[in-house]
């Protein structure tokens, strides 16, 4: 999205004329700005300003919803599906481009834990943010109603896996919403919740540092919330946690966060691809060894001629994605033009990170900040970086309002299954009674027809 947005200002004359078209292929029609999905999923955000709509943003390109299945840039073409192909039933859809832009970021990197797939809940999308809130939320009033001690422990066991941006944002905000709905019970204090984050390594949030790293661990230590270092999920099979420190933990809820891999369509182009299966790319964001082709954010290795060590590659983060698709627009339009390409140059600023309301980490710029001030230098940071002056307006709305009221504490899991109570109501065919003969034939319709 960043790079078309860039695209219509660069190229704004060719547009006019009609010399170039931009084509935006993308399974969803919006973007989504990840780091809010922990403030959408405890409320503080509504869904819909967590995303971008493209066709709204993007006037001067064609957006087409659907999914790149293939690409031959031999041949200069992609192989596509969209819903209507799909209703059809006539199969992908070719298109010919003369440049590529391959972005298709990265999915969560999951591992062979039996249960995972069964049980396992993601936090990559505003779906699956909004669907866990409505997930802690359903678990309160599980809680609240049964009878049996052990669906009940259950129900308020929370487990994490994955100490990073996702994992310790996710964990703070939730278990500092869950807190706060709590008071709501009659049944249910703060104290019952259980709330647990393993992680493989030795620390956590290590892009914040180890001094600020270890600062987290205490702050949510002091939560009651129990961080488990160096250990690993072993099973989540009936519904219950195995780590592989020998602890059991009875559980309705298993999230997991534990890091990202690269989106499988880079897998089917023909485009060179390094050991981790990302876009083998050249400092200017082209694909090595593949001309008029060009990669950026997750899915592109791009080097970091600002890094000490020469090898040295750009993380896959947004403050590095977001700043090299300006780069890409530029060379882009250079390309076009015959004009000279630039490199990619920028030096990791520092990080942020929220840890629920009025609380955060962060190390930007040589200073570490942590508590009130990072969190509100982290809500400063996202405000200035998320797109259009719309959201910006509609987030800070939202941020002022949620200081004034007190949080939403409703959940909509209906939402997820929206057709459930019609099919059901639809579907309901009364019992008849033997004792009654057989069943009259509805009214106005011929006796005997179908």
């Amino acid at each position: 999205m960043y790079t078309a947005l860039r695209l219509q200002k660069k190229l704004k004359p060719e547009l006019r004329s009609g010399a170039v078209e931009i084509v935006v292929i993308t399974p969803d029609p919006y973007m989504t700005y990840q780091p809010f999905l922990p403030e959408a999923a405890a409320g503080s955000i509504s869904p819909r300003h967590v995303v971008v709509p493209l066709r709204r943003v993007l006037p001067h390109c064609h957006v087409i919803v659907g999914e790149v299945v293939s690409i031959d840039h031999a041949k200069r073409t992609a192989m596509y599906t969209t819903l209507a192909s799909d209703e059809e039933g006539t199969g992908p859809a070719p298109l010919a481009y003369d440049e590529l832009v391959l972005a298709p970021g990265s999915i969560s990197r999951t591992l062979p834990v039996p249960g995972l797939a069964d049980h396992g809940i993601g936090f990559k999308t505003v779906e699956e943010a909004i669907g866990l809130r409505n997930h802690v939320i359903e678990q309160l009033d599980i809680a609240s109603s049964t009878r049996d001690p052990a669906i009940r422990d259950a129900a308020l066991t929370f487990v994490f896996v994955g100490g990073g941006y996702a994992g310790v944002e996710a964990l703070g905000e939730l278990e500092d919403m869950a807190r706060y709905a709590a008071k709501y019970y009659h049944n249910v204090k703060a104290e019952d919740l259980k709330w647990i984050l393993v992680e493989a390594s030795g620390r956590i949030l290590p892009e914040v540092g180890p001094e600020m790293g270890q600062y987290t661990i205490r702050e949510l230590r002091g939560r009651n919330i129990d961080v488990r270092l160096e250990t690993r999920l072993e099973s989540c099979e009936n519904r219950v946690a195995v780590l592989s420190d020998g602890s059991r933990f009875p559980t309705r809820t298993v999230v997991w966060t534990a890091g990202v891999k690269p989106s499988p369509l880079l897998a089917a182009t023909d485009l060179p691809l390094n050991e981790r299966g990302r876009l083998k790319c050249t400092a200017q964001l082209s694909v090595d060894g593949a001309p008029h082709a060009w990669g950026a954010g997750d899915a592109a290795a791009v080097p970091d001629i600002t890094a000490e060590q020469p090898g040295t590659e750009c993380a896959p983060n947004a403050q590095h994605a977001v700043r090299q698709t300006k780069t890409l627009a530029e060379n882009i339009a250079a390309s076009l033009r015959g004009r000279p390409l630039t490199d990619y140059e920028h030096a990791y600023v520092g990080s942020v990170a929220s840890l629920g309301l009025h609380k955060g980490v962060a190390h930007v710029y040589g200073r570490k900040l942590k508590g009130y001030p990072a969190w509100f230098m982290h809500r400063v940071y996202h405000l200035s970086r998320v797109p259009t002056v719309n959201r910006k307006a509609r987030v800070l709305t939202e941020w002022t309002l949620s200081g004034l009221f007190k949080r939403e504490i409703v959940s909509l899991g209906s939402l997820e299954q929206p057709r459930a109570e019609f099919e059901l109501a639809a579907g309901a065919v009364p019992p008849e009674d033997p004792s009654a003969g057989p069943s009259p034939e509805p009214p106005g319709r011929p006796k005997g027809s179908p």
